[in-house]
């Protein structure tokens, strides 16, 4: 490309170099003659007026230049003013003094003339931005400039470049640098160049070394052997983002299937309107972001506790209103359970929409956790998993350290004795159905963040969930853990493959031939009633 004729020489005279501050009515001048010499009509003599621009180093270059590359650098017909057109919405523009940023007001669009370019002179102001930004403060910026350097170091760059690299203590601009660099030194037939590029997993650098690949001879060699390295790293990378998704997909799972684990396990009662529950603890947090507006992190923090409180008295009313008339009997629970879930998602549908809704992802979940070039892990996931294994101990705790938990493990193995040891085996049958059911809700709010809310979200997960408990071991957490990060796992590589539908037959007919092989799943309970 043809750009940077004298910018380059320029810079690498000014490189480090801070300029001394000069009186603002001398910035003022020295301003108006830079921005003067682009007014003209010959785009060669802009492209001059540009590489001026950038090597004067004025504070105000960048603005100037970004204005000009967006067509917001105008001139006022009345008074010849430079200006910067801050929006072009409407007939009346906002503008700003170019030189000294004094607001003007708003001008009409035929009160102004804007400077042209032509599409070398975009290719040249979007290189010169980035040259600029190389010599910003903000980690970022350079950053960003760095990495629009890819592929587009001419030689009258790549000395600037070579000068700046032992300069920069920002790794990871440093690294760019020298990928860019290096890019430039393979295009000229360097076959040195493919050693620094070797192993990465940018992707100019893969189209570079392909097109390098694609000729003969010892640099043609070379790049294919490169390309080597860097596929088999690539489908490294690959397989760590499939076990990734698929345990950030076994830890929804393991959050629904967990709470529908106790239950089942101590009162043997197939809840289906477990789903729904999952659904009110989403709600919540939506609830709550409606009653937060413009906090979605506080809101999210305080639906926690309160989705747990409201699935778990949703769940005490659905075991006092109609399971405990029902025990026993577990064909005629699952059908009032199912009617229950019917009503629920109905009531949602009447009280709140039918159409899904959209929960806010606050700004310390947004965004992803670059590894390399090839991986990046969305951090609402990682929270996610992180969220799942937290309240996986939470009830390890409860189960194992207190008293509820004891006499929950009681009834799971023996109701009958326990009964005759003095355990309230209906108090325990209330306060498991309520932790099971808060459980479920938080689930909904840990769902929120990874999907929309809406009246038939529990039922993607009830299907799942049962499939989770009884591959693991009906009331059994560490089986429901394992069982619901495994199948989150498979589901997650055959799904490229096989698609989605098929992916879960498939997986269903796993599960269907190993209960054929262990009845009581991975981890089954032990005592005299698993027993029978």
């Amino acid at each position: 490309m043809k750009m940077f004729r004298s910018l380059m020489v320029k810079l690498w005279l000014v490189a480090g170099l801070l300029a001394p501050a000069l009186p603002v009515a001398a910035q003022i001048d020295a301003g108006q003659a830079l921005l003067e010499a682009l007014d003209v009509r010959a785009f060669e003599a802009k492209g001059e007026a540009i590489d001026a621009i950038v090597a004067s180093r004025d504070p105000r270059a960048r603005d100037w230049l970004a204005a000009l590359l967006d067509g917001r650098l105008q001139r006022s017909k009345e008074d010849q003013r430079f200006v910067l057109v801050m929006s072009t919405g409407g007939r009346q523009w906002p503008v700003l003094d170019a030189l000294n940023n004094e607001d003007l007001g708003t001008l009409g669009r035929r009160d102004l003339n804007r400077i042209s370019i032509n599409n070398s002179l975009r290719n040249q102001l979007r290189s010169a931005l980035a040259v600029l930004d190389l010599y910003a403060d903000d980690p970022a910026l350079r950053r960003a400039s760095a990495e629009r350097l890819l592929g587009e170091v001419d030689t009258e760059l790549a000395p600037t470049l070579a000068a700046l690299i032992p300069e920069e203590a920002d790794g990871q601009i440093r690294r760019r640098l020298t990928q860019a660099l290096a890019i430039h030194r393979l295009e000229q037939g360097d076959i040195t160049a493919i050693e620094e590029l070797a192993g990465s997993l940018h992707n100019e650098v893969r189209i570079v070394l392909n097109r390098t690949a694609a000729g003969d001879g010892e640099l043609a060699e070379a790049a294919r052997k490169a390309l080597t390295d860097i596929e088999q790293n690539l489908r490294l990378n690959r397989a760590a983002e499939t076990l990734y998704f698929g345990l950030s997909l076994g830890s929804v799972l393991v959050l629904a299937a967990i709470g529908l684990a106790i239950t089942f396990g101590v009162m043997g009662v197939i809840n289906m309107a477990h789903g729904e529950l999952i659904m009110l603890g989403a709600y919540t947090t939506w609830l709550l972001q409606q009653l937060l507006p413009g906090q979605p992190g506080l809101a999210l923090l305080l639906s926690i506790p309160t989705g747990f409180l409201v699935a778990a008295l949703a769940g005490i009313a659905i075991e006092r209103g109609v399971i405990q008339f029902l025990k026993g009997r577990p064909l005629e629970t699952l059908l009032a359970t199912f009617g229950v879930s019917l009503i629920l998602q109905q009531l949602v549908r009447t009280l709140i929409s039918p159409l899904n809704r959209t929960v806010v992802t606050p700004e310390w979940m947004s965004g992803s956790l670059v590894v390399n070039d090839a991986l990046s892990l969305t951090l609402n996931r990682l929270y996610v998993l992180g969220f799942a294994l937290l309240v996986f101990g939470g009830l390890m705790w409860v189960m194992k350290g207190t008293r509820l938990g004891l006499e929950v493990r009681a009834v799971t193995q023996n109701r009958t004795m326990a009964r005759a040891m003095g355990i309230r085996a209906t108090r325990v049958d209330i306060l498991t159905f309520g932790l099971g059911s808060g459980v479920a809700g938080l689930a909904g709010v840990a769902l929120s963040q990874l999907t929309n809310v809406g009246p038939n979200l529990g039922q993607n997960y009830i299907i799942d969930s049962f499939m989770v408990v009884v591959f693991g071991g009906v009331g059994n957490l560490w089986g429901t853990l394992v069982a619901g990060l495994s199948l989150g796992v498979i589901n997650q590589i055959l799904e490229p493959w096989a698609g989605a539908v098929l992916a879960k037959i498939m997986v269903l007919v796993f599960i269907i031939l190993f209960i054929q092989k262990r009845p009581r799943g991975l981890f089954p309970q032990k005592g005299r009633a698993a027993e029978g």
